[in-house]
C-alpha cells in the first residue's frame, strides 16, 4: 500500500509540474488523476503542498532576473515598480484566498464534476480569446503599471474554482486587457511566485495537525516529481507560446475534462 501510495504521489508530482504553468489546471488535473488513482490526502493538501516543487523551479530559471531586480531596487525606479506592481497583483487573491480557504478545500475541491466542467468551459473560452484579434498596448512585463496587475490579480481569483487554472485565468485576462500573449505568460509566472508560496504557507499551517511524517514523505516524493517537471515546462513555454499561441491547451482542457465526465458517469 505505501509503495503504492509512493508511486500515485511520483505521477501526481509529474503531473503538477507539467500542468502548473500552462492554462490547463495543475489543480484539476491532480485532483482528477488523484480521484481515479484512489490516492488519499489529509485535508487535500497534497495538490497544494507540492506546489513547492514548481516554486523553486521558477525560481531557479528566474533566478538571475530576480537577483538583478533586487540588486537595483535602491536605483532603479522601473524596479521598484515592476515589485509593487507584481505585490499589486497579489493582493486580490491573498484576501479573497485567506477568507475563502474552508469553503474551497472542503466543498469546491470536493467536487470533480464541477472540475470537469470548468476544464472544458475554460478551454472554449481560451480558445476564442487565442482567436481573438486584440492589439497589444503591452509588451514587456517590466512596463506593466499596477493599475493593470490589479485587474489580472482579480482574473487570478477565478482560478480558486478548480478547474480554472490560475495561469489561464491570469492570462485570458491580461490579454483582454491588453498585453501580448508572451508578456502574459511571463507575468502570469511572476505573479505565481507570491500566490503559489501564500497558498503553500496558508495551506501548511491550517493543516499542520493532521499532517505525519508518512505524508510529508509522499510529499516530498510529489515535491520533486513537481521540481523536475515545472522546470523544464518554464524553460520553453514562452517560445512556445509566441509561436503557437494557446489552442493547444485549450483543446487539451476540452478533452480531459470531456474524458473525465464520461468516466465519472460511467464509474459513479
Amino acid at each position: 500500500m505505501a509503495d503504492q501510495s509512493i508511486v500515485s504521489a511520483l505521477v501526481l508530482g509529474l503531473i503538477e509540474g507539467l500542468t502548473e504553468f500552462i492554462p490547463v489546471s495543475s489543480t484539476a488535473h491532480v485532483l482528477l488523476a488523484g480521484q481515479f488513482l484512489g490516492f488519499q490526502s489529509p485535508g487535500n493538501t497534497f495538490a497544494v503542498l507540492i506546489q513547492l516543487g514548481a516554486i523553486l523551479a521558477i525560481l531557479l530559471v528566474y533566478a538571475r532576473k530576480l537577483t538583478q531586480i533586487a540588486l537595483s531596487l535602491p536605483s532603479s525606479v522601473q524596479s521598484r515598480r515592476f515589485v509593487l506592481t507584481v505585490l499589486v497583483g497579489f493582493l486580490p487573491a491573498a484576501v479573497i484566498g485567506a477568507l475563502a480557504h474552508d469553503f474551497i478545500k472542503t466543498v469546491l475541491f470536493e467536487t470533480p464534476l464541477l472540475i470537469c466542467v470548468m476544464l472544458i468551459v475554460g478551454g472554449f473560452i481560451l480558445l476564442a480569446v487565442d482567436r481573438m484579434k486584440l492589439e497589444p498596448r503591452y509588451t514587456d512585463v517590466m512596463d506593466y503599471p499596477p493599475s493593470l496587475a490589479l485587474k489580472i490579480g482579480f482574473f487570478q481569483c477565478l482560478a480558486m474554482i478548480p478547474g480554472t487554472s490560475r495561469s489561464g485565468a491570469t492570462i485570458v485576462g491580461s490579454l483582454l486587457l491588453g498585453t501580448d500573449k508572451r508578456s502574459a505568460a511571463e507575468f502570469s509566472f511572476f505573479l505565481a511566485m507570491p500566490t503559489m508560496v501564500g497558498a503553500f504557507a496558508l495551506d501548511l499551517y491550517k493543516n499542520r495537525d493532521i499532517l505525519s511524517f508518512d505524508d510529508l514523505g509522499i510529499i516530498a516524493v510529489g515535491f520533486v516529481a513537481a521540481f523536475v517537471t515545472a522546470l523544464f515546462v518554464v524553460r520553453f513555454l514562452l517560445d512556445f507560446v509566441a509561436s503557437r499561441g494557446f489552442a493547444p491547451f485549450a483543446y487539451w482542457r476540452i478533452a480531459v475534462g470531456t474524458v473525465g465526465l464520461i468516466a465519472l458517469l460511467v464509474f459513479n
